[in-house]
């Protein structure tokens, strides 16, 4: 696989406007994202916090602006081009949204099994490897509905870093948790930094005791336009009101998971699946 270097995975966003409809979500929206960091996009319901997320994956149109990824504009970007930048992506959705009808190892290897010819022994392999990293492996074939809600986000995680992406989006990862399951989902953030030191981590949040613990890099939006941009020192240190609203939440230390890599089989499947 291409070997990851921080600068080549930057988000930066440039006079985006975007919305629904006749609706006007983002307006003239700035700021850059930082590869290899844990950046966190904050703001109260309804900011743009999901527009943006939906526009960077290719889900909802922009009516303007640019987003380049590593200095490429995306939207300048052939489909089949766009496609492979989007196979870059791991994504953890809000609902985790795993396939009832599958084991948890089954939604994990999802990702590897729909995109390579690997056989079922090196899937399981990858899954059981992806789902020791996030503390599932003893639930492997669990079904999701067997799983409590931050079980489920869990495997959500374990089915986006499957393929070691270089950028994880993470949409509102400790939504619907109690307070100890999302302190431990934010550690679980912070363990995937420890064992994927360069990847660019992008969670969507209006969780800002989560975001006091867990980001390095932070942009606020407020009705539709980045207020903040900037480290969460500067953050901390603002005399903004509308900033100074973070929590002091200490999360509960979890277990700190150690997993292999992928083995050699993988990563070739997974080089020929990315340079297609």
């Amino acid at each position: 696989m291409t070997p990851i270097t921080d600068n080549a995975w930057d988000i930066c966003i440039e006079h985006l406007d975007g919305g629904y409809g006749e609706r006007l979500v983002l307006r003239d929206l700035s700021a850059c994202l930082p590869g290899g960091a844990i950046t966190a996009i904050l703001g109260e319901s309804g900011c743009g916090k999901t527009t943006l997320l939906r526009i960077i994956l290719g889900l909802t149109p922009p009516r303007s602006g640019r987003i380049l990824l590593g200095g490429r504009d995306i939207f300048s970007l052939s489909a089949r081009q766009f496609h492979k930048v989007r196979r870059r992506f791991g994504v953890l959705f809000q609902d985790g949204a795993l396939l009832g009808a599958l084991t948890l190892a089954e939604n994990v290897a999802l990702p590897l099994r729909e995109h390579t010819t690997l056989p079922h022994k090196i899937l399981r392999e990858a899954a059981l490897r992806t789902l020791q990293l996030v503390g599932l492996e003893n639930f492997a074939d669990f079904y999701p509905s067997e799983l409590s809600g931050g079980m489920r986000k869990r495997a959500g995680l374990a089915r986006a870093i499957v393929t070691e992406p270089p950028v994880l989006f993470c949409d509102e990862p400790t939504s619907g948790l109690d307070p100890i399951t999302a302190a431990q989902m934010d550690q679980l953030l912070l363990d995937m930094k420890q064992h994927y030191p360069h990847m660019t981590t992008v969670v969507i949040t209006h969780d800002l005791g989560s975001v006091a613990h867990i980001a390095e890099h932070v942009l606020v939006i407020k009705k539709g336009q980045a207020v903040f941009s900037g480290s969460r020192q500067e953050l901390e240190s603002s005399e903004d009101p509308y900033l100074r609203q973070f929590l002091d939440r200490k999360p509960e230390e979890s277990r700190r998971m150690a997993a292999p890599p992928l083995d050699k089989a993988v990563r070739s499947a997974l080089a020929e699946w990315l340079d297609d």
